[in-house]
């Protein structure tokens, strides 16, 4: 329910300015350079993102239940890809080659990430198994089967659901930064909406999934049960509690990157939790180093640092890489073509604002800037400089 507070303090807080402070009528005109405010119905705009977050998580963790979590984890890294796209398309965006060579130094790095990372389960779940099988002696019988390998066409079914879910997730990215550069809303509010409405959302639903009918096809919808577990198990229930502040922060933090760079970057971001989820899972001793597998690991995350830190410019980009380093500077020859044809330009236009005839002309005083436009008075004309003549009335 923390997704209410922001909403509330910001329309608290605008009430209570507009009852402050009233606009003069000078003030009153609009400037259409401003970014405009996003309140009443546009505030539905949010809507969509928040539609496309709730979807892409719902396929995300559909996927996961068909996939292992390392190729779950490659399919990911597809997000910048996405983003990259749709920027170009919808956002008009303009990607340097260097740009596009990063994004794909990240999705290696996370499939070798993702690779090496499923090699270590598999060592560590095979010496496990085996020492057991040994101490069991289950190796006598050729029939025992030591570990259950997933179906092929379950994990290209997660596999699909992953990539779709990203595509909803690249859209969420786009569409937030078009209303954030269109209208002027601050991210702790605009999380504040799209929490409001995902919470309205899933509110929707909840009749329709606990009918008998949509319940009983599978355990996952059946709410009651749901609830019940997660009031009961102290660690599902603190678990849930620390992922909604963690996800509440993130998408506050994700929301100032998409308004002050963008949402390819913002993606590029949220790649890199990878590297921060494997350092504190070595610190718990969640994860384990086992040489030389965990070279090809380091070696992934080091491509997923240098494609990040390369496409925000963080380091030199390379010479032979198109971009705007090497960008072609105007010769000088091109600068002076262009001042001369300013200069013609100039001349056309005063010449052509000579040779108007105006029945009423007006005099620049001697004091320009003090004592404003010395008007003719109507029916006088200047034909020098101190001569007036009075046209000669019908």
């Amino acid at each position: 329910m923390l997704c209410f507070l922001p909403v509330i303090y910001t329309w608290l807080r605008s009430r209570h300015q507009s009852l402050q402070l009233q606009p003069d009528a000078d003030d009153a005109v609009p400037n259409k350079l401003a970014p405009q405010a996003l309140s009443g119905w546009k505030a539905l705009l949010l809507w969509i993102p928040a539609a496309c977050d709730l979807t892409a998580t719902t396929l995300m963790n559909v996927g996961l239940l068909y996939t292992p979590v390392s190729i779950y984890q490659m399919t990911r890294g597809a997000l910048v890809l996405f983003v990259g796209v749709f920027s170009v398309i919808f956002l008009r965006r303009r990607l340097w080659l260097y740009q596009w060579i990063s994004l794909i130094i990240v999705i290696s790095g996370v499939g070798l990430v993702g690779y090496s990372g499923s090699l270590i389960k598999d060592t560590v779940k095979e010496s496990v198994v085996h020492n057991l099988a040994r101490a069991l002696g289950l190796y006598n019988d050729p029939n025992a089967t030591l570990a259950e390998e997933p179906e092929v066409t379950k994990v290209l079914v997660g596999i699909f659901f992953v990539l779709f879910a990203q595509v909803f997730t690249a859209t969420q990215f786009v569409v937030e930064e078009k209303i954030m550069s269109r209208y002027s809303v601050s991210p702790l509010v605009a999380v504040g909406y799209e929490g409001l409405f995902g919470t309205l959302s899933i509110l929707l639903f909840v009749p329709i999934l606990a009918l008998p009918s949509v319940s009983a096809l599978t355990p996952f919808f059946d709410l009651p049960r749901g609830w019940t577990q997660m009031i009961t198990t102290p660690a599902v229930l603190y678990s849930g509690l620390a992922i909604c502040v963690s996800i509440s922060l993130f998408n506050f933090f994700g929301l100032s990157v998409t308004r002050h760079v963008s949402a390819t970057a913002r993606s590029l971001t949220d790649t890199c939790r990878t590297l921060s989820i494997w350092i504190i899972s070595l610190g718990l001793g969640w994860e384990k180093i086992v040489f030389p597998i965990s070279l090809l690991q380091v070696l992934g995350f080091a491509l997923l640092v240098y494609g990040t830190f390369l496409f925000n410019n963080l380091v030199s980009i390379p010479k032979f890489l198109p971009g705007p380093h090497n960008a072609p500077a105007p010769s000088p020859i091109a600068l002076e073509a262009d001042e001369e044809e300013g200069g013609e330009r100039a001349a056309l236009l005063s010449a052509s604002i000579a040779s108007l005839g105006a029945d009423e002309t007006a005099v620049l005083p001697a004091d320009l800037g003090q004592g404003g436009f010395d008007v003719v008075p109507e029916g006088e004309h200047v034909l020098g400089v101190g001569k007036k003549t009075t046209t000669a009335s019908a």
